[in-house]
């Protein structure tokens, strides 16, 4: 896809760009986060688990080996989705792998009348929070990606069209 293909004005391309960034820099960095804090675990969150997810947040916690590989998972997981948003590299898998990611943060604890937690939340919340907000823009960045205009998909499928009109 050109600039030219593209039905975006430059306003919208440079705030779906931006959003993209944002949404990446903040993924990436609670990824880089985890990663340099040695003590860090998703034991304490997935304890805190009250709602559908339960029952398999009782079963990580509970077996330590599994534990730890979804730390590991985590950890790199928003590491890799992050760099994905941010550099625009396997924008769409990288955007539905963020989605589906904070569904399952959200689907964990979310914001509902009659569930608390011992972990002070962001305000006041009545079903929407900052996590679920953030997944539905991760599949709206999806729908419009940006990446085939700005980042590396579209550098990549500059080169991939040079090399297929050669022969």
């Amino acid at each position: 896809m050109s600039i030219k293909q593209n039905r975006y004005t430059s306003l919208q391309l440079i705030f779906l760009v931006l959003l993209r960034f944002l949404i990446g820099w903040h993924i990436l960095y609670e990824g880089i986060a985890k990663l340099l804090n040695p003590g860090w675990s998703s034991s304490g969150f997935l304890k805190e688990s009250q709602w559908i997810l339960s029952g398999f947040a009782k079963w990580v916690t509970s077996n330590p080996d599994i534990l730890s590989v979804v730390d590991f998972l985590n950890t790199w997981g928003l590491i890799a989705i992050g760099l994905g948003l941010i550099m625009g590299l396997f924008f769409r898998v990288a955007a539905i792998s963020g989605f589906l990611l904070l569904v399952v943060y959200y689907l964990n604890c979310p914001p509902l009348l009659g569930l608390e937690y011992s972990l002070p939340a962001d305000g006041s919340n009545l079903v929407v929070n900052k996590t679920l907000i953030e997944a539905i823009a991760l599949v709206v960045l999806a729908l419009f990606s940006t990446s085939k205009i700005f980042g590396l998909d579209a550098f990549i499928g500059k080169r991939r069209k040079k090399g297929g009109t050669k022969k």
